[in-house]
């Protein structure tokens, strides 16, 4: 039986995708702000060093840029049918470049993960053994995405620009079958948002906590309105209404796995910055001081999501049959 061939004409566009983001940033900030918090505890988690995950994983998208540029298409369960990836050579000066992580940091880390065998080179070979880190396989990333990508699907069914929503097991599904090629995207959406953020804050610890206080936020604001908002007015609503509750240095700590001492530390900072307030129960909230400085990035960011978001659909969509 041949192969149906997809019909050009029921493609998505990543505009149409990206307006429904942006005018329904209320509902969909949220669920995609908590995601990324997560996906950062994780990152932390795998090494108690975001630079270090980072590192790994930019070895572990090289491999994958591999497969793509010779047509290799791998599942999840292909992909982690043993612990063992092997990578391209490398160098430290282009990690170090890539990851805008100082030169002798890069090689410390390097060396590190090295005497760890996390990284290990065996013969010709280079190659990441992947039980030596916590973190390792993606499954509660590709759970958040596809929940994320599920209630994107919702909205673009309301809007007519998908016929149906697609579920988030369908979602899961779809990325666990191509996942070699979606996890290439998913890293190409990620790393450079890190690096971003780090360029703004100084480090990934202090954005790390700042996001923390971000989701707080969002998530407390979604339980005061139902109603559709785009990010200005949804930020409005949080910094004007003044009812969102703080969060703590303990429970930041609890929730990132970031050591109390440096939270605080990191904290004391954004205070002094003025992007954050302490007031006397010495909960932390938004200022709201930040938001401007952040929005040209934050575009940038949901641009990229649009069209990560964008791909997944039509992988669905123009194999629907």
């Amino acid at each position: 039986m041949s192969a149906e061939i997809p019909e050009i004409s029921d493609q998505l566009y990543k505009e149409d995708i990206l307006r429904v983001m942006e005018d329904k940033y209320s509902t969909l900030g949220s669920v995609w702000v908590s995601h990324q918090m997560e996906w950062c505890n994780g990152v932390y988690s795998s090494f108690k060093d975001h630079d270090k995950f980072l590192i790994v994983i930019f070895l572990v998208k090289k491999t994958l840029d591999f497969y793509s540029r010779n047509f290799v298409k791998l599942s999840y369960e292909e992909f982690y049918s043993n612990d063992i990836v092997e990578i391209e050579k490398f160098n430290i000066a282009e990690i170090a470049e890539a990851l805008n992580i100082p030169k002798e940091s890069t090689r410390r880390k390097v060396l590190e993960l090295e005497n760890k065998e996390v990284i290990k080179k065996t013969k010709k070979k280079i190659i990441i053994n992947r039980s030596k880190f916590y973190y390792s396989k993606p499954i509660d990333s590709i759970k958040r995405v596809s929940r994320f990508l599920a209630t994107l699907s919702e909205l673009c069914k309301d809007e007519k620009i998908l016929s149906k929503n697609i579920t988030s097991e369908e979602l899961e599904l779809v990325i666990k079958d191509n996942f070699s090629y979606i996890w290439k995207i998913y890293y190409e959406l990620q790393i450079p948002m890190l690096i971003s953020y780090k360029k703004i804050f100084e480090d990934i610890e202090t954005f790390h906590i700042f996001g923390t206080c971000v989701v707080n936020e969002h998530l407390h604001a979604r339980k005061i309105s139902e109603d559709y908002m785009n990010r200005d007015e949804f930020l409005k609503s949080i910094f004007i209404a003044n009812k969102m509750r703080g969060i703590n240095a303990m429970s930041i700590s609890d929730i990132t796995s970031i050591p109390r001492a440096t939270v605080i530390r990191k904290l004391k900072k954004l205070v002094n910055q003025k992007i954050l307030t302490i007031n006397d129960k010495k909960h932390y909230k938004l200022t709201g001081r930040f938001a401007n400085k952040l929005k040209p990035l934050q575009k940038n960011i949901f641009v990229k999501l649009a069209d990560f978001s964008t791909k997944v659909f039509n992988l669905v969509v123009l194999n629907k049959n």
